[in-house]
């Protein structure tokens, strides 16, 4: 994660009232695939899940302004005690396929890496020291090969594809972004290419609300963010206090189209657009 300190904000409702005529020009915009056409400045906005406590508020705004995002699922425990690719969240994942956002794999039990595993200190990786935050095994650390890797990569594809009808991208990605050179060529031996975000693109939702307030997050994003770059948010984070989706994510998404920018899913992004050709 990139957590160096962010520079001072500007007053919240100085940067609100900036954005007020883009956010009225966006009421109406209708479905997502409202942003077809060119795209000279594209942007690449992503979701994990979370909690899903702000899943259908992010919908609702997507919705509205007419962007396309892909989705990274795991499932992550949820606000309602279940899990966030659970039966009673299949209406609300068809419901986005519906709408035309795509969808890849955060690993099934959110399963974080913590090292590769040698035989010998210079010898060859023979597999992945791992601990996922939920499942059975939720916080506990074991070990897992390769081909035990990929296949909790595959396991919430499978599930995206069974919920949606719709084959999730072959793409995925680790949770918190951790990985090593050899969990990276196991994925991708195992048909998956791995997902991280732009410098720019970290938004800040993770980070505590007492440091970074939303005001702050909000101007950093539309001062910094720059043509091609891929963002990353949350459907809900449980440590953060002070909601970062409800104060931010209209204004910013506003204030990025005033800028000129349009959204695409990563199946449009130069980076993995071949080799999603590649499976379908």
């Amino acid at each position: 994660m990139d957590r160096r300190r962010f520079t001072r904000s500007l007053a919240g409702t100085a940067v609100l009232g900036l954005l007020r005529p883009a956010l009225a020009a966006g009421q109406g915009a209708g479905q997502v695939a409202g942003q077809g056409g060119s795209c000279a400045k594209p942007l690449y906005l992503t979701f994990d899940t979370g909690h899903m406590g702000i899943a259908g508020f992010v919908a609702d705004v997507l919705k509205r302004h007419g962007v396309p995002v892909t989705f990274f699922a795991a499932n992550e425990a949820t606000q309602q005690g279940d899990g966030s690719l659970g039966d009673a969240w299949a209406p609300w994942w068809r419901a986005r396929a519906a709408e035309g956002h795509e969808f890849a794999s955060h690993t099934y039990d959110h399963m974080y890496w913590r090292g590769d595993l040698r035989a010998a200190p210079q010898g060859p990786v023979t597999g992945f020291r791992v601990r996922p935050s939920a499942g059975p095994r939720a916080n506990e650390s074991f070990t897992v090969d390769a081909a035990g890797y990929c296949e909790e990569i595959a396991r919430s594809a499978r599930r995206l594809q069974q919920i949606t009808g719709q084959k999730p991208l072959p793409l995925f990605r680790a949770p918190g972004g951790k990985t090593s050179p050899a969990l990276l060529d196991a994925a991708r031996r195992g048909g998956y290419l791995h997902v991280g975000w732009s410098n720019a693109g970290f938004l800040g939702d993770e980070l505590p609300s007492d440091r970074y307030p939303n005001a702050q997050l909000l101007e950093r994003a539309l001062k910094n963010i720059r043509s091609g770059d891929i963002l990353l948010a949350h459907l809900g984070i449980w440590s953060r206090k002070d909601p970062w989706a409800p104060a931010v994510l209209e204004p910013l998404i506003a204030g990025l189209l005033k800028q000129g920018f349009c959204f695409r899913t990563l199946r449009e992004h130069p980076d993995y657009r071949d080799w999603i050709a590649k499976f379908a």
